[in-house]
């Protein structure tokens, strides 16, 4: 599994998503609950932006329609999305986030 360099840990506020390119894969990385979460960016309902959404309970809601997906395992908790979105494996190495886009959980 190869892990890129994402941002340093200081760059993630306390559950408020910030987006990346990691590879050409847009990301959200998230710091919440003591943890660094990384999910696809895309919204599988509406194909926007997750990364505009608010954070709370280890959940994204997408700003649009707002559903929620899980950010451990980008599982959808209600209508109108029926799909998950992928997550990727973390590692946290000094103060540097890194992120596996090539192998999703």
């Amino acid at each position: 599994m190869s892990y890129v360099r994402a941002c340093s840990v200081g760059e993630l506020a306390e559950d408020t998503p910030k987006r990346v390119e990691l590879n050409g894969v847009p990301v959200a990385l998230v710091r919440t609950e003591g943890e660094v979460f990384a999910i696809n960016d895309i919204c599988s309902h509406a194909n926007v932006s997750l990364s505009e959404g608010e954070v709370e309970d280890c959940m994204i809601e997408c700003w649009l329609h707002g559903s929620s997906f899980d950010l451990r395992s980008g599982k959808p908790s209600g209508l109108p999305a029926t799909r998950p979105v992928p997550v990727y494996p973390v590692k946290i190495e000094g103060d540097d986030v890194l992120v596996s886009v090539n192998q999703e959980s």
